[in-house]
């Protein structure tokens, strides 16, 4: 077992313990090299046999316990990337450093960045349950998959052609009591806008859009959280109004599944006053914390001991201002069945000034296979009008509700026995890897659930301890059950 030091004194021990040893271990997306390697050790440290895939998927297999050694295999299913965000002031370097993890006897939190309980928690239930051989289960297949927060590639890409479980638990959900059942497809998809560089002069000013909540682009798309891209969008739009700008550097957001929190451009605006454009900011301020749940929203500007710089013609610069006023963002239908439910979106999670162009990345969302395609295709002929470039990637099916589902029933069963009430059975917006096994393992019964986490991509992010022990004890039950 692994022992917790920062975690010491959590329970249950071992699924601290390994969760604390997955933090120390860097493994934000497209960086799962190391972590991988690590659970390839653990294997073999194990005597389990596994596959590691030139991805860095990982698959572990165990079989099952006395009695339970000719059931049907049951699949468990987590993804080792992270989203990492962290504050400014922050000096973890995610590519070399762990995370600081700590807890306040309620919830385990990270110091200054995200915690990465979306999905290591999963890694860290399935390590203590295969190193425990107390523990009564069936013959487990543990899919461990790589970049799902960037567009689930490691899903995409791995084979399971070697599994013979069609029975699914994913523990890629944070909310406790909430088995989810279906999910909705997606993709990402980027626009990139030529423009050209030039000498340009004049003094600098630095426009910042901060202060903004964010949060997961599928989980909180309709709670009415301001997109810091836009809004600097909408800052630009105001101020070119009055005296054209040269745009010499925007960067605003980090990834395309997480609503952006800050947008920061600097640009040369000759002609007028650093004051009258904090009259424009300190306007669109107050309409930013009116129209949205977004109390602590600053938009602001300074001046900067430069004068000029590599920048954007005033021309290329209206065009930067007026297609990311014109981008879509949020959410574009709700579901006629079940009201409370996102449909379709989008989210403007990256807006960023490359040395040939601004590159503007969405994270589209939909469970309605037809809307999610109109939607790419809207940003495509978008593209097209303004002469950039069109590129998708990480297309992935909606999960589709299962009618007859044993597992379902298994769960509920479970569930309502060990805490004395129904789980709510829901259909979500946000993405999850079980529409892509699906279609590679056909006849394949899925549910997701995951102990209750609150913030996940943000430097909020927190695990809540108690119920990281009941999903741990409700989990060894459904496994005894199946």
């Amino acid at each position: 077992m692994q022992i917790p030091e920062k975690l010491a004194g959590l329970q249950p021990a071992a699924v601290f313990g390994y969760f604390e040893k997955l933090c120390s271990i860097p493994h934000g997306s497209q960086n799962t090299k190391p972590i991988s390697d690590y659970l390839v050790s653990f294997a073999q440290a194990h005597d389990l046999r596994y596959i590691q895939d030139d991805s860095n998927n990982v698959i572990l297999f165990q079989n099952g316990t006395k009695g339970y050694e000719d059931h049907p295999p049951v699949i468990l299913q987590g993804h080792i990337d992270m989203v990492c965000e962290k504050e400014t002031e922050c000096p973890i370097d995610f590519l070399k450093d762990g995370l600081d993890v700590t807890h306040d006897d309620s919830f385990v939190f990270a110091k200054g960045t995200t915690l990465g309980g979306d999905d290591g928690i999963a890694v860290a239930y399935a390590l203590a349950l295969l190193d425990d051989s107390t523990i009564a289960h069936p013959p487990l297949e543990i899919i461990l998959t790589v970049d799902e927060e960037i567009g689930m590639l490691g899903a995409d890409a791995i084979d399971l052609s070697m599994l013979k479980g069609r029975t699914l638990i994913n523990l890629d959900s944070e909310d406790e009591g909430v088995f989810t059942v279906s999910c909705a497809g997606g993709a990402t998809a980027t626009i990139a806008l030529p423009v050209e560089r030039r000498a340009v002069y004049g003094p600098c000013i630095r426009l910042t859009a901060e202060g903004l909540t964010g949060g997961h682009s599928g989980v909180e798309i309709d709670k009415n959280r301001a997109n810091a891209n836009k809004v600097m969008g909408e800052f630009l739009n105001r101020i070119h109004q009055i005296i054209p700008l040269c745009i010499t550097a925007f960067s605003g957001g980090a990834k395309d599944n997480a609503i952006p929190r800050s947008c920061q451009v600097t640009a040369v605006a000759m002609g007028i006053g650093l004051e009258r454009i904090n009259d424009i900011a300190a306007a669109l301020q107050e309409e930013i914390r009116q129209t949205y749940d977004e109390p602590n929203a600053i938009v602001h500007a300074e001046d900067v001991d430069a004068l000029g710089g590599n920048g954007l013609s005033t021309e290329d610069s209206g065009k930067v201002i007026e297609l990311l006023c014109h981008a879509p963002n949020g959410v574009q239908a709700m579901c006629q069945s079940m009201p409370d439910l996102v449909q379709t979106s989008l989210n403007l999670g990256i807006a960023s000034l490359k040395e040939t162009g601004l590159e503007l990345t969405f994270s589209v969302r939909s469970s309605v296979n037809c809307e999610k395609q109109e939607l790419l295709e809207h940003l495509w002929e978008l593209s097209a009008q303004y002469g950039a470039s069109y590129r998708q990637m990480g297309e992935y099916p909606a999960w589709e509700y299962k009618e007859d589902s044993h597992l379902r029933r298994t769960m509920v069963d479970c569930y309502t026995r060990l805490f004395g009430k129904e789980p709510l059975v829901v259909s979500i917006h946000a993405g999850l890897e079980c529409g892509i096994f699906s279609q590679k393992l056909p006849g394949l019964d899925c549910v997701s659930i995951g102990p209750q986490m609150h913030d996940i991509h943000t430097s909020r992010e927190k695990l809540d301890i108690a119920s990281t022990e009941r999903t741990w004890r409700f989990l060894l039950e459904v496994l005894k059950a199946l």
